[in-house]
């Protein structure tokens, strides 16, 4: 039977041409009305786009896509609404409207082998009624702070993460999680090793492929140390970008696995017993070309002006602990027996630190903060280490003695994070107070849906109550 639809499909090599022409127009600061003008001429012209899919994230961090019709969005493009208070954690019903703007700069071109044909992406900016940005779009918030600091210091925040993850047999598997089980690894395979067509490689070889036609600028990829992990890197940019570019690796990596009849999970610890999974975050700043974390005569290689950005963290570390490990499983990585990062300290070799310091010169120059759990709002956190490393209160001059020796432990389970948050005056005023009541109220929920004691078994209910996991129909069965 002949083809009847001819939707649009771009061979990889051209897709990433299109994005990382895209997002070079971002990172030059091309002006949103030029970017918006530019963009609906090119979906005016392309006959063979049928939908396009604008996403958010909600004040958790889970993802959010609504497909509009092309037709519909280039006639409605600056008066799209959504119902805020079907989204957790956002507007209550008795105000629940709110507009959803396009960013432009976003609008990426998507692999048709993974999304089906006929589709690009862009990410949205969340407005209130009347228009002002929604208080708690953490996305929009970035945007803005990025932006006053580059304004008013030259600033730009460069950041790379390295997020691990684990892929399990079947589908859903997450929502279909038992205790009594468990996950099933598909490899048992360890750091580095894994035979080139089993399915962690294949799998791993597909999203590298599709983050690479995504414009990601793919560094390197390899299995992590325990069984069926994998991590995939790529090149550091602005901090927005960035986060955006969590939120597609974690949607391509499911999507992918989905495909393979597999679940990619993002759960930092779904196994006991072995290593869970983090989102170490690499964070610099230059200014007018320049890397100012970098001082050849520094210690370890940073300027001052760095380390005060690594002791303002230092200093805040239990504050914003509940904002970088934001779920209950999240505090089984939090293990000392499995090189978790949980010793609030610096160090350039101890991977037990919050803040390492790694080998760096004029242009590599950074902090890697290892604490951040692969399950966060990677807004939200960025927002809050990049306002934190410049604004946090000094209230220790901490000295380089202290930096490596001292003991200090972040929070072993959610409810003294939640209570180390709740007493904390600068996370209100970093957050803003509604966020902060707000997001302490959507942990505590989960928390109480879960049993108290971690032990030694992962439980159900911290899986299937887990904020990128459960739905509706599973968050009534409590």
């Amino acid at each position: 039977m002949a083809e009847l639809r001819s939707f649009l499909e771009i061979p990889y090599d051209q897709i990433e041409e299109l994005n990382l022409e895209a997002k070079a127009k971002q990172l030059k600061r091309v002006s949103d009305a030029e970017l918006e003008k530019h963009y609906l001429k090119y979906l005016v012209e392309e006959k063979r786009i049928k939908a396009v899919t604008v996403c958010f994230s909600d004040l958790e961090g889970r993802f959010h896509m609504l497909d509009y019709d092309k037709k519909f969005l280039l006639k409605s493009y600056d008066n799209l609404t959504f119902d805020g208070s079907s989204v957790r954690g956002f507007s209550v019903v008795s105000e629940s409207d709110l507009r959803l703007a396009i960013d432009w700069g976003s609008f990426r071109w998507l692999p048709s082998d993974v999304f089906g044909p006929g589709k690009v992406i862009v990410f949205g900016l969340i407005k209130d009624r009347d228009g002002n940005p929604y208080s708690s779009d953490f996305r929009g918030l970035l945007k803005e702070f990025c932006e006053k600091q580059y304004k008013k210091h030259g600033y730009e925040f460069n950041i790379a993460v390295e997020c691990e993850g684990f892929l399990f047999e079947g589908l859903n598997s997450e929502q279909k999680f038992k205790s009594s089980e468990g996950f099933k690894p598909v490899s048992g395979g360890g750091y580095y090793h894994s035979l080139p067509n089993d399915p962690l490689r294949i799998f791993i070889d597909r999203l590298a492929e599709a983050q690479r036609a995504l414009g990601f600028e793919n560094e390197k990829d390899h299995p992590e140390v325990a069984p069926a992990q994998f991590e995939l890197n790529y090149m550091y940019t602005d901090a927005v970008l960035a986060a955006d570019q969590v939120q597609l690796y974690k949607l391509t990596a499911r999507q992918i696995a989905a495909n393979m009849g597999l679940t990619a999970s993002f759960l930092p610890k779904p196994i006991s017993g072995i290593n869970g999974s983090g989102m170490h975050t690499n964070m610099s700043i230059t200014q007018k070309g320049t890397n100012i974390f970098f001082d050849k005569k520094g210690e370890d290689g940073l300027s001052a002006f760095a380390w005060d950005f690594v002791d303002r963290i230092l200093n805040s570390a239990n504050d914003i602990c509940l904002i970088l490990n934001p779920s209950v499983n999240a505090y089984r990585r939090l293990d000392p027996h499995y090189e978790a990062p949980n010793q609030i300290k610096s160090s350039a070799v101890d991977r037990t630190s919050m803040v390492r310091i790694p080998l760096g010169n004029a242009k590599s120059a950074r902090v890697e903060v290892r604490t951040v759990a692969p399950d966060v709002n990677p807004y939200m956190t960025f927002y809050a280490l990049v306002r934190t490393g410049l604004e946090g209160p000094m209230t220790e001059k901490i000295t380089t003695e202290a930096r490596r020796t001292r003991t200090r432990f972040l929070p072993d389970n959610i409810y003294d994070a939640i209570r180390l948050m709740k007493q904390s005056d600068f996370v209100g005023s970093l957050l803003g107070p509604d966020n902060k009541d707000k997001f302490i109220e959507r942990k505590l929920a989960a928390a109480e849906r879960s049993p108290k004691e971690l032990g030694t078994r992962v439980k159900t209910g911290e899986i299937i109550y887990h904020h990128e996991v459960t739905n509706q129909l599973l968050w009534g069965k409590f």
